[in-house]
């Protein structure tokens, strides 16, 4: 089924089939493919051990999970994912051969292209005479320094948004803070129900903070982080004195649900220029409108570079529109983020 629906892309060359891990492991060297997708549930091997094992035999291949929508399934894929797993599917839950495929298209080939970006095309052109070489422009300062005195009691909030590799970033950033982290933090990341719920608990798991699914009239506290559950936007509201999760299922946008602008328009709207928003790694622009609204609002806007990204897409867009008032590795956030609520001196 797989090997139909993307038989019929013209850009991608189906180069071999496995029927479980171990036969996968022997062909991969030998096919070299860009992209492998794989089972979890497989005879002989299963897919965990598989993606372990390929990631040492055959590195360079990026790995695409095909997962079923149960709680089991949803575990083992955020386990692949932070074992380096690229992305995920769900496998098509309907009995129609027709809509099965439709729903492997959608969903897998959108993810081959983003993990394997097409190199432009070589133009040929008459030789003409050549021109002088354009005087570089300067590039824009990378480092900047927060002064001391302007830290402290300003930030009350951090929100993040983050797509493709974001359950693998997200496990180097809330483990590495402290249980006494002095703020709320907020995060959208795009997956599906039961997957959302299956990220918070490991994270939980990992981590001195207090990790949970958001859900309706959670009051927001310091130390605790709330992430957006599949299939619903997540937003901040004034309840009287308190600020508040609130969830809901108004349309998506940027295609998702739930969607970073979303959580980030709350944000700016409820803490203004006492929030940071961070970024993260991605596909397309979501965050892009909702960072810009913040930024209006004062607020202090990270983005991860394209070197740590597996897919510098979301964090490209703040870049580019000139958002971003810093442009970090994902090692350095959590200690950034350290220091920034310790009121230490920055210099990055």
């Amino acid at each position: 089924l797989i090997t139909q629906a993307l038989s019929a892309d013209r850009e991608i060359l189906v180069v071999g089939t496995a029927s479980n891990g171990k036969e996968a492991l022997e062909k991969a060297p030998r096919l070299r493919p860009d992209v492998i997708t794989l089972d979890i549930e497989m005879p002989v091997m299963d897919g965990l051990t598989a993606l372990e094992r390929l990631r040492r035999v055959y590195p360079k291949a990026r790995v695409i999970m095909f997962s079923s929508l149960t709680e089991k399934g949803a575990k083992e894929t955020i386990k692949a994912l932070s074992l380096g797993a690229f992305d995920f599917v769900t496998k098509p839950s309907t009995r129609s051969l027709t809509e099965s495929i439709k729903k492997i298209r959608e969903e897998l080939i959108p993810k081959i292209k983003s993990a394997v970006p097409r190199a432009p095309a070589v133009v040929r052109r008459p030789a003409v005479a050549p021109r002088p070489a354009p005087t570089p422009r300067p590039a824009a300062p990378t480092r900047r320094v927060v002064p001391t005195l302007s830290l402290p009691g300003r930030f009350e909030v951090v929100a993040i948004g983050v797509s493709t590799g974001g359950p693998k970033a997200l496990s180097e950033i809330i483990p590495k803070l402290p249980g006494n982290f002095p703020v709320p933090i907020l995060i959208v990341q795009h997956m599906p129900p039961i997957f959302t719920t299956q990220l918070a608990e490991r994270l939980d798991q990992l981590s001195a903070l207090k990790v949970v699914e958001g859900k309706e009239g959670m009051p927001l506290a310091p130390g605790k982080v709330f992430i957006a559950p599949g299939d619903y936007h997540m937003e901040v509201r004034e309840r009287g004195p308190a600020r508040v999760v609130h969830i809901h299922k108004g349309p998506p946008e940027n295609s998702c649900r739930p969607a970073v602008d979303v959580l980030f328009r709350s944000v700016a709207k409820v803490f203004g220029r006492k929030s940071v928003g961070i970024v993260l790694t991605g596909m397309g622009q979501d965050g892009l409108a909702g960072a810009k609204l913040m930024k209006e609002k004062g607020a202090l806007i990270v983005a991860q570079d394209e070197a740590t990204c597996v897919v510098y897409g979301m964090p490209r867009a703040i870049v580019e529109a000139g958002l971003a008032d810093y442009v970090l590795p994902l090692p350095e956030i959590p200690n950034f983020l350290q220091k920034l609520f310790l009121n230490k001196r920055i210099a990055v």
